[in-house]
């Protein structure tokens, strides 16, 4: 199994892929030993649709024997584009995700009836590949199979499922930092964004399912769990009756041993003053704010169908500064989308500068078909959009390397991930710094420790 894509996407395929290992199914030593590859897609930028089609046709040439599964978010916007790729044998939207494995049965052992269905795997040593545990929770409406053919695609807003695997960072053998998805979907309706149209409306696990799923990770030995979804800080709102997602952050510090809950991006709206005291006010939260932003321009914004103007975001962004003074602070930010002057541009860019920003992910417009913002007037020239996201990028090293700097010295907390050489060993501070350590450390344990330099882009330290 291939995962493409963000967070969310990842999770989704580890809930698969235990789901159909479940079912009897086995790993493949790699894709070219497989006889069915399953790839998990992304179609959040034209880029990303890009690398599906060319892993596709990459895998069938390298192992045109094996039939592949194409599922996720492509699958859900372009059914069509895939199902004509060479080894397709299947493409499976995110409306029916959560029926793969019903599909792989129910394609490959037609003579047998839902109630004798086994388990028993398609081939023997179908090819599945990673890892993963804890428990999926699935609702909502199934489909006869019988009626159905590929491609498996249907209204995604008419799904009210949920897929949820923790998914886990690190190299090799050594697990780290497991990322539970904990909702899926969005209600918001952003001109740019294809995202509710793939993934659907906004849904929650259920707290007591969150906890369940945080408990299990705790009693597997795991430190650090990150939490995230599609748009996490509506957590809850879809539940009866509605809750709140500052809530689930203090029922997850209350109620389980976690020693660093990490919370992945929240929109500016949803970092409420309660969830800034209730961060701050933790040791057990990391240090670590990342607010998507999109553009500092008003105008643009506006175009954008944000929810949210420059001022408010700005004071969001001194607040969560003011209560933890030391947390990295990072954003989403796009250059080049329809009509965007130099003047809007200027504007995103002093906006940004006079921000504590720690880091950047810069990305540049790419029209999505089917958005309002594919069909606007003003589509900018390549050249003009790669330029602006260069200047992004500039500044955002600079204040990188700001921030870098002011934590030399400093004593911090940080979970170690890998051995990166026999002496070195690679962590990541609970304000989200790569930190070197002297000497070779376990992975998954978290330390205290000073910050004695900075080489170039690292951080280097010692146990304290």
């Amino acid at each position: 199994m291939q995962n493409f894509g963000c967070r969310a996407t990842q999770a989704d395929g580890a809930a698969l892929e235990r789901d159909l290992l479940g079912r009897g199914l086995s790993r493949a030593l790699s894709a070219n030993h497989a006889e069915v590859v399953v790839l998990n897609t992304c179609t959040v930028t034209a880029e990303a649709d890009k690398d599906a089609r060319a892993t596709i046709r990459r895998l069938n040439r390298e192992n045109p024997g094996c039939r592949i599964l194409v599922t996720g978010c492509y699958a859900q916007r372009a059914p069509q584009e895939l199902e004509g790729l060479p080894g397709v044998a299947w493409v499976v939207g995110n409306s029916h995700k959560h029926q793969i494995g019903e599909i792989l049965d129910h394609d490959c052992h037609p003579e047998r009836s839902a109630t004798e269905q086994t388990g028993a795997p398609c081939k023997p040593g179908l090819g599945l590949q990673g890892w993963q545990s804890g428990e999926a929770r699935v609702e909502g409406p199934l489909y006869s199979l019988e009626a159905l053919a590929s491609p498996y695609v249907g209204d995604i807003f008419a799904h009210t499922e949920l897929m949820a695997a923790p998914v886990f960072d690190g190299l090799g053998y050594d697990k780290t930092r497991p990322n539970l998805k904990i909702q899926d979907g969005c209600d918001n309706r952003c001109s740019f964004c294809i995202i509710p149209f793939v993934r659907g409306p906004s849904r929650s696990l259920r707290r007591d399912d969150v906890l369940r799923e945080m408990d299990a990770l705790v009693a597997a030995g795991f430190r650090e769990v990150v939490i995230s979804g599609i748009n996490l800080g509506r957590w809850g709102r879809d539940l009866e009756p509605a809750q709140r997602f500052e809530d689930l952050v203090g029922a997850i510090l209350a109620h389980t041993g976690v020693e660093r809950l990490r919370l992945s991006s929240i929109e500016p709206m949803d970092w409420t003053d309660e969830l800034i005291e209730l961060a701050a006010g933790s040791a057990r939260i990391a240090r670590h704010a990342h607010v998507p932003l999109q553009t500092g321009s008003d105008s643009v914004l506006r175009r954008m169908h944000r929810r949210y103007r420059p001022w408010h975001y700005e004071d969001r962004i001194h607040k969560i500064r003011a209560a933890m003074p030391r947390a990295a602070i990072g954003a989403d930010v796009m250059v080049g989308f329809p009509g965007e002057t130099e003047t809007e541009f200027e504007e995103n860019r002093r906006f940004i500068a006079s921000l504590p920003f720690t880091y950047l992910h810069v990305f540049t417009y790419s029209a999505r078909p089917g958005t309002p913002a594919a069909d606007m007037p003003g589509q900018l020239p390549v050249e003009i959009k790669r330029g602006r996201n260069r200047v992004l990028r500039e500044l955002a090293a600079e204040k990188k390397q700001e921030f870098m700097r002011s934590l030399v010295g400093q004593t911090v907390s940080t979970i170690t991930l890998s051995v990166v050489e026999q002496d070195t060993t690679e962590t990541l501070t609970d304000n989200y710094q790569k930190l070197w350590l002297e000497g070779r450390h376990p992975p998954n344990h978290i330390l205290s420790a000073r910050i004695d330099a900075l080489d170039n882009d690292a951080l280097l330290g010692t146990i304290h």
